[in-house]
């Protein structure tokens, strides 16, 4: 399982002000690449793509993102 160039059509722009996991990209550890892709495994290689950070600190970052979003949505759905 190498990387055989096509992970670069799907290569991800960081985005401002918003993590890359929150943003729903996703990384290949075998392309070492972000990818905007819905798919679990890596269309260049077959490796399964990561959709958490490792990092403890990146991890709480995206769960407080997540969970904000979540009463954000219910506080939505309880005007309406």
């Amino acid at each position: 399982m190498t990387c055989k160039g096509i992970c670069a059509r799907y290569k991800a722009q960081k985005p401002v002000g918003v993590g890359r996991y929150a943003s729903g990209q996703r990384r290949c550890q075998i392309c070492e690449i972000f990818i905007k892709w819905e798919g679990l495994w890596c269309p260049c290689c077959g490796y399964r793509l990561r959709t958490k950070p490792r990092n403890l600190k990146y991890k709480a970052k995206l769960r407080a993102r997540v969970e904000a979003d979540s009463k954000s949505d219910k506080s939505i759905a309880i005007k309406t």
